[in-house]
């Protein structure tokens, strides 16, 4: 009959890679059937009934209390293992990191290690706010693995981080990759021009070895935590990663990796990613946009589609399309408006669709939604796009592409606004349409500018020239003499939707005198310096860090007051004091 024994060890702290080793030797042991080493949480205890291993003695330990139950053929086959607990625990902790001393306390690690900048914390969750507090006061970035920790004190700990220009990863951060290194549970990849910021640990981990897989390479890739996106939190440690791999030189893509967000938070992210002047390749699993590609951000539905894309994207060292510059002052206090005036239908919904990604709204007779329908089709309001081939516009007269008398009337009216600022039309060429357009558009529009001249005011008018080079109005005329009015002229609804979308945006934002809530600066030198860092929790994380060739400090943490929580509790209020 298996004889069973528990050994209780009350204040007892080793890491779960300890406990994990220790277990398995245990039960490698000459006569023994099975180990059980835990912590004396009920979750645990669980475990341990499941293999018939809770015994009365580990059914009474506390939740501080280590638990050794071994079973065994007979009592002295469990009594000889439980004698050799201490010596293969000494065995485990002699193969870890080469270190003599082991300080008791971040404080004594931060003074032995002075150039760390970095501290992994992978203690049990219950005490692992409090070693982050504890390291955000010693003015450190926190790599945090441990899980359980609570919602509260994550959304604290990252505010308290971001004010102090700090990253706290995580909680429940498996992965990162700094300047070389990687922390936690980490691929070697080689190095290159892409970074990553990733709430996904196995998806950042797929997509930076797809990347080195497809010959690209990574500066950084910064994980964030599964909570990171949500709307409780509000993407901080995201954004920081964000704005630091877009001051980072060496940065030149950046990919964003999550399993699916908030969709609030992700469309707020996704307006930061659009700031950044860099390609962003954005992978949000499960979230759904209307439009492929919006100014430098792309979307992808695929680990493999986001390393692809970063790797091309890297490869041609900027983004596809440059971003115009504006000169903003030419425009009044108070121009903000569109006003679109198109002839084609279609044409005018797809323009409408671009529009939708950089304006709030965008009223039209032929809208996207009925909320946006305007109440008077001949009367505008704030951005406003027409599509003058609809059928209330074309009783008993021909329609625009063949008559553009109302286009030019509306386009006086329009320009004597004073509060618009950009009048996007189309010049649809072809069999069938006016033979000349130009001729009177052109005088339209520069006498359009000419009013809003007179009124002290700047009117940017652009012209999309939809045609070809065979068609019977010359298309390369047509385009001169709208370019010689004034227009900035385009062949492609896109690029000019997507231009308007730009500009009125940048004026919007001055117009409102919008001033973004910025966080303190990570200081760039926390990439670009050689890694070093302070390892508190599992073993083996110091023992990786080592094995790249970083300085490491490992810390002998066991938690205050025996893990007492209201002894605890008082310790850290007194220190405050």
């Amino acid at each position: 009959m298996a004889f069973i024994k528990a050994e209780i060890r009350s204040g007892a702290y080793y890491d779960s890679v300890v406990l994990m080793h220790l277990q398995r030797s245990l039960a490698q042991q000459p006569g023994i059937l099975d180990a059980g080493v835990v912590m004396g949480t009920d979750a645990n205890k669980d475990v341990l009934a499941q293999s018939d291993l809770l015994v009365l003695e580990a059914e009474r330990a506390g939740t501080n209390d280590l638990i050794i139950v071994v079973k065994g053929k007979d009592e002295s086959s469990v009594q000889i293992a439980l004698g050799k607990v201490d010596e293969l625990i000494a065995a485990r902790r002699s193969a870890g990191v080469d270190e003599e001393y082991h300080p008791k306390s971040l404080d004594s690690a931060a003074d032995r290690l002075p150039a760390a900048q970095w501290v992994l914390v992978s203690v049990p969750g219950r005490y692992a706010a409090g070693v982050t507090r504890q390291a955000l006061g010693l003015n450190k970035h926190v790599f945090l693995y441990s899980d359980n920790v609570s919602l509260k004190d994550e959304i604290a700990l990252k505010q308290e981080a971001a004010r102090k220009g700090l990253l706290v990863m995580g909680p429940d951060c498996g992965t990162a990759i700094v300047n070389g290194v990687g922390l936690g549970f980490a691929n070697k990849v080689r190095r290159g021009p892409i970074g990553i910021v990733a709430a996904s640990g196995t998806g950042l981990q797929q997509v930076s070895v797809r990347i080195h897989q497809m010959g690209g390479g990574l500066t950084h890739a910064f994980g964030t935590g599964g909570r990171d996106l949500s709307d409780d939190v509000q993407a901080i440690t995201t954004c920081q990663g964000l704005d630091l791999l877009n001051r980072d030189p060496d940065t030149k893509v950046i990919v964003l990796v999550s399993k699916p967000p908030s969709p609030i938070v992700a469309g707020e992210l996704i307006e930061a990613a659009r700031c950044v002047r860099k390609p962003v390749v954005v992978n949000f699993i499960g979230y759904s946009t209307a439009m492929r590609k919006i100014d430098n951000v792309t979307f992808v539905t695929t680990f493999d589609e986001a390393a692809a894309l970063a790797v091309q994207l890297a490869a041609i060292g900027e983004s596809e399309d440059s971003v115009r510059g504006f000169n903003l002052g030419r425009f009044s206090p108070g121009q903000r408006y569109l006003r679109g005036l198109f002839s084609g239908g279609t044409l005018a919904y797809e323009a409408q669709l671009i529009l939708s990604n950089y304006l709030p709204e965008v009223y039209s007779n032929a809208p996207l939604t009925k909320e946006l329908r305007l109440a008077e089709s001949l009367v505008s309001q704030e951005h406003t796009l027409i599509d003058l081939g609809e059928d209330e516009f074309t009783v008993g007269r021909l329609h625009p592409m063949m008559d553009n008398e109302l286009r030019i009337r509306r386009l006086e009216k329009e320009a004597s606004d004073p509060q618009v600022a950009v009048i996007l039309l189309d010049v649809v060429l072809g069999f069938g349409a006016h033979p000349d357009p130009a001729s009177e558009l052109a005088l339209a529009i520069a006498k359009a500018r000419k009013i809003a001249e007179d009124g002290g005011r700047y009117l940017e008018v652009v012209a999309v020239v939809s045609g070809t080079d065979e068609d019977p109005q010359d298309m390369a005329a047509q385009i001169q003499m709208l370019a010689e009015a004034g227009a900035i002229v385009e062949t492609s609804n896109d690029v000019a939707a997507r231009y308007v979308g730009r500009l009125l945006r940048a004026l919007g934002k001055i117009d409102a005198g919008a001033t973004e809530h910025r966080m303190t600066d990570v200081d760039l030198s926390a990439l670009q310096q050689p890694l070093a860092a302070i390892n508190v929790g599992l073993e083996s994380f110091a023992e990786s860090l080592a094995a790249q060739g970083a300085e490491v400090i490992q810390v002998d943490w066991r938690p205050a007051a025996d893990g007492n929580e209201k002894l605890m509790a008082i310790l850290e209020r007194m220190k405050s004091k």
